[in-house]
Formats: structure tokens, C-alpha cells, sequence
């Protein structure tokens, strides 16, 4: 009767583990949706922004101002999530989020849209290193698999329907609206999470390491600046050029010894003593880089080379977040049951490096059908490595440093993709400026400059400037795009090169079964143990 009775309330707790569990996990799901939307909704408008507000050379700025301010926010995120609790920072987040878009969407000029989606990358900056610290607390790392396969499945999902509706509202409405539909979803969001999420946080004092802050943050913004205004406004060899690397050199070299010294780093160097730890984030920032870059770079590939509307070229980005779904849900399973990890890793990143290999081979003669076929490449070996990283670190830490372990991991792939997208947009724009004089005469490139914000190219984007072309011009436009953009897809194979032989040197730990805390109470004392407790 006692057993019975044992038995019976045993599974009443693990039923109300399971509702705490899913209900936090509802609101991370919610927080997933915006932060598929913010990046798959505006990626195939980039072009007609662009084209409306400022010229191609300035691109990539829209993404990477983003990107930037995740990278400056993530390393402070979980580190002031554990004086002040995850979930109001993670609520704070959404509500930057929002305020960025509202911004966004009012844009009036290039250059307050940038700033515009730098507010937005800070409130990214919180809530997706919070939302994986959140998960890493309340679910084991056996466990965590599934759950992380969901997070990327839901992200895949939104993902879908961003790209297909992000090019239908700008052809039929305005490209404004993008962010403006954030908003409704953003406060959905807030009432789920403070009505419903109930996440246990053992609150202590802290030492906020701001000067690790600020030097690391100064030292990746002029890094940045430096890789995406060298060759176009400034030589390679100029003073400002060679004045902002040696700028960045310095500040990262303080960056590293204050770090040494502070009593609470904000990116504690013993964690990179750990190989697990140190190659997990070197391949995480190359599958960063290659993820941006498809995303960002494939719509200007198929709007302005292909000749497809806005409409069509988000579509096309379906079949690579399909693809990513499956994989990212089947991967995840798959962990769970198995524990093993590290051959999904790998097999995904060849995909990944036999997709984007493909997509250096394309020209102006390339069909859809043939970019859909790099698209579900790429897509496979996203889903199957994305989340899975973060898995790894989390796996290899205790819980003490489950915060910073994690924030440090999404630092990683922030800085990856903003010097991702500052690299391959420097390659685009250096290469427009040869390619275009091949196959345009001298006059009508220097008509099209001087109309097109600097940016001959801008002119297959708009399509009132589009239908007032001779077609050898149109014609050589494309061409000249085409060569342009194949310097960028290429350089996307040595990247998931030394991704895939960092990924080799991790050394496969076996998963805890184990989570840190419970959701809805304080975990027991004895669940904090070693990270193979």
C-alpha cells in the first residue's frame, strides 16, 4: 500500500515537473518566434531597403549593426540574469526588442534604420543567451537534446513563413511593415512570460566586470569597422584602417588582461582550459558565419542575378529551414536516445560545406531548381549542428558557470556572424567594383553609380529603375553580380572547413541526465555536482 502510495505520488511530481517544464518552455518558444522572424521577415527586403534608403555598398550594415549589439549585450546578459533573476532580464529583452522595431519600421533614413536595428540586436542580445541558460537550468543534458531539437524546429517553423511573408507584405505593402508586425507577437510574448513563467533563481552578489565589458566590446566594433571599410571607403593600407586594427589589438590585449585579474570576468578564461569548451565555440563561430551568410546574401544572389521578385526570393529560402526543422528535431531525438552526439555534428557540417561549395558554382544561367538543392544542403546540416552546440558546453560545465558557459557560446556565434557578414560583404563590395567594368561601359556604370547611392547594382532591386534599362545593361548588371557574389559563397568552404576539424578535436563527453534546478521550485543541493553528476 506504502509502494502504491510512494509510486503514485511520485508520478503526480514528475506530472507537475513536466507542466513547469512546458510552460516556461512555452515562453521561450514565444521568444524563438521574434528572433526567427527579426532575421527571416527582413532578410529577402534587404535589397529593396537598400535600394529605397541607401546603395548595396552599404548593405551589409543592416545585419551587422544588429549583430554588433547582440555581441556587445550577450557577455553582460547572463551574468546580470544572475543577480537579477532570467526572467525579468529576459522580459527586458523583448521589451528593447520591441522598441527596436517600432524604430525600424519608422526609419526614415539608411543610417537611423542601422541604428534602429542596433536597438533590436541588444534586446537578441538578451534573450537568446537567457532563453538556452533557461533551458540548461530546468532540463538535463540527456533531456536536452529533445527540448533544444524543439527550440530549433520552432525557429525553422517561423522561419517558413518569415521569408514568404516578409517578400509578400513588400511587394504589396511596404517593407516597414516587417517590423511593425514584431510588436504584436512581442507583447503576446510579455503576458505568457509573466503570468506563466515561473523560473528558480538562486540570487547572489555579483561584480559586473564592466571595463571586460567595454574593452570587449570596443575591440569587436573596431575589428568590425575596420574589416567592412577596408578597400571600399579607406585602402587596405590607409592610417584609419591600419590605426583601427591596431586599436582592436590593443583593446582585445586589455580585453584578456583584465580578464586575469577581475574577481568575476565577464568571460572567465579558465572556461577555454577546457577543449570541449574552446573547440565547441571555434566551430560554433564558423557555423555562424556560414548561416549568415546564406541568409543575407542568397536573396541578392536570386533577386538581382535570378531576376525573382522579393516574393520568390523569400520563398526560396524555404526549403533550407525545412530542411533545418527535420534535422533539428530528428538530431534531437536522436541525442536523447542515443547520448551521442559528435557524428551529427560532422556529418552536418559536410553537408553544410557540399551546400555552400554548390553555391559558389552559380551564375547568371543557375535555376531556382538548383538553388533549392544548396538550400536543403545547407538547411540538413544547420539543423543538425546549430543547437547542438550549445548542448556540448552546457554538458561540460557546472552549474555555477552555466550562465556565462552559455552567454559565452551565443557570444561566439554573434561575433561569427557580424565579422561573418562584415567580411563577405567587403568581398561583395570590392568585387562589384572590378566586376561591373567588365560588363558595362564606362558611361552607363558611371550613370548607374551616380543614381544607384554609389552601388551600381542597386538598379536590378528597384523595379521602376529596372524597367527604364536597355536589356544588354540589365543583362550586364547580373553578370557583374553574379562574379561578384562568387568570391562570397566561396569563402563559406573554408570556413565550415575549420569548423568541421575544430569539431573533430572535441572530445564526446557522455550527457548528464541530471537538470541543475526544477521548474517552479529550488533543486535540491545534491543535484549540484560535477558537470557528469
Amino acid at each position: 500500500m506504502t509502494a502504491v502510495a510512494s509510486k503514485a505520488a511520485g508520478a503526480t511530481a514528475t506530472k507537475g515537473i513536466n507542466h513547469g517544464v512546458m510552460t516556461v518552455f512555452a515562453g521561450l518558444m514565444l521568444g524563438s518566434l521574434i528572433a526567427s522572424l527579426n532575421m527571416t521577415l527582413v532578410a529577402p527586403a534587404l535589397p529593396t531597403i537598400v535600394a529605397e534608403l541607401g546603395g548595396l555598398a552599404d548593405y551589409s550594415w543592416i545585419p551587422i549593426s544588429a549583430m554588433l549589439a547582440s555581441t556587445i549585450v550577450t557577455p553582460v546578459a547572463g551574468k546580470l540574469s544572475d543577480v537579477y533573476g532570467r526572467k525579468p532580464l529576459y522580459m527586458t529583452g523583448i521589451v528593447v526588442f520591441a522598441v527596436g522595431s517600432a524604430l525600424s519600421g519608422l526609419a526614415p533614413n539608411f543610417w537611423f534604420l542601422v541604428f534602429a536595428r542596433f536597438v533590436q540586436g541588444a534586446g537578441m542580445g538578451f534573450i537568446m543567451p537567457l532563453s538556452q541558460a533557461i533551458i540548461g537550468d530546468i532540463i538535463s543534458p540527456r533531456e536536452r537534446g529533445k527540448y533544444q531539437g524543439m527550440m530549433g524546429a520552432s525557429f525553422g517553423l517561423a522561419s517558413i513563413v518569415g521569408p514568404a511573408a516578409g517578400g509578400f507584405i513588400t511587394d504589396h505593402f511596404t517593407w516597414r511593415w516587417l517590423f511593425f508586425v514584431n510588436l504584436p507577437i512581442a507583447v503576446l510574448t510579455l503576458v505568457v512570460i509573466w503570468f506563466f513563467m515561473h523560473v528558480p533563481n538562486e540570487r547572489r552578489k555579483h561584480a559586473i566586470d564592466v571595463w571586460g565589458s567595454v574593452t570587449l566590446s570596443l575591440g569587436i566594433a573596431a575589428t568590425l569597422l575596420a574589416t567592412v571599410w577596408g578597400g571600399v571607403q579607406y585602402p587596405w593600407s590607409s592610417w584609419q584602417i591600419v590605426g583601427l586594427y591596431s586599436a582592436a589589438g590593443v583593446l582585445l590585449a586589455a580585453f584578456v588582461w583584465i580578464e586575469m585579474h577581475a574577481p568575476e570576468p565577464v568571460l572567465p578564461l579558465r572556461l577555454w582550459a577546457s577543449t570541449v569548451f574552446t573547440f565547441s565555440n571555434i566551430a560554433s563561430v564558423g557555423v555562424a558565419m556560414s548561416m549568415f551568410g546564406a541568409i543575407f546574401f542568397l536573396p541578392v544572389f536570386v533577386q538581382g542575378v535570378v531576376g525573382n521578385s522579393v516574393t520568390n526570393s523569400g520563398a526560396i529560402l524555404v526549403p533550407m529551414l525545412v530542411a533545418m526543422i527535420v534535422t533539428s528535431v530528428v538530431g534531437g531525438q536522436l541525442i536523447s536516445r542515443t547520448g551521442r552526439y559528435k557524428g551529427q555534428l560532422l556529418l552536418g557540417l559536410a553537408m553544410m560545406g557540399v551546400g555552400y561549395y554548390l553555391l559558389s558554382t552559380f551564375n547568371v544561367n543557375t535555376s531556382n531548381q538548383q538553388v533549392i538543392v544548396a538550400m536543403i544542403l545547407l538547411g540538413l546540416g544547420l539543423g543538425a549542428c546549430m543547437q547542438t552546440y550549445v548542448l556540448v558546453v552546457q554538458n561540460s560545465v557546472s552549474r555555477q558557470d552555466m550562465a556565462v558557459a552559455t552567454s559565452a557560446t551565443q557570444l561566439s556565434r554573434s561575433i561569427g556572424a557580424a565579422i561573418g557578414l562584415a567580411i563577405l560583404g567587403t568581398l561583395l563590395t570590392q568585387g562589384m567594383a572590378s566586376s561591373m567594368a567588365r560588363y558595362l561601359p564606362a558611361s552607363a556604370l558611371q550613370r548607374l553609380q551616380s543614381s544607384g547611392g554609389g552601388a551600381t547594382a542597386t538598379a536590378v532591386f528597384d523595379p521602376a529603375k529596372l524597367a527604364n534599362l536597355p536589356p544588354a545593361i540589365e543583362l550586364g548588371i547580373r553578370h557583374g553580380l553574379a562574379d561578384a557574389l562568387h568570391p562570397v559563397f566561396l569563402a563559406g568552404v573554408p570556413i565550415i572547413a575549420i569548423a568541421f576539424v575544430a569539431t573533430l578535436f572535441i572530445k564526446e563527453l557522455p550527457l548528464r541526465q541530471t537538470a541543475h534546478v526544477t521548474a517552479g521550485r529550488q533543486a535540491p543541493a545534491a543535484t549540484e555536482n560535477s558537470p557528469l553528476s
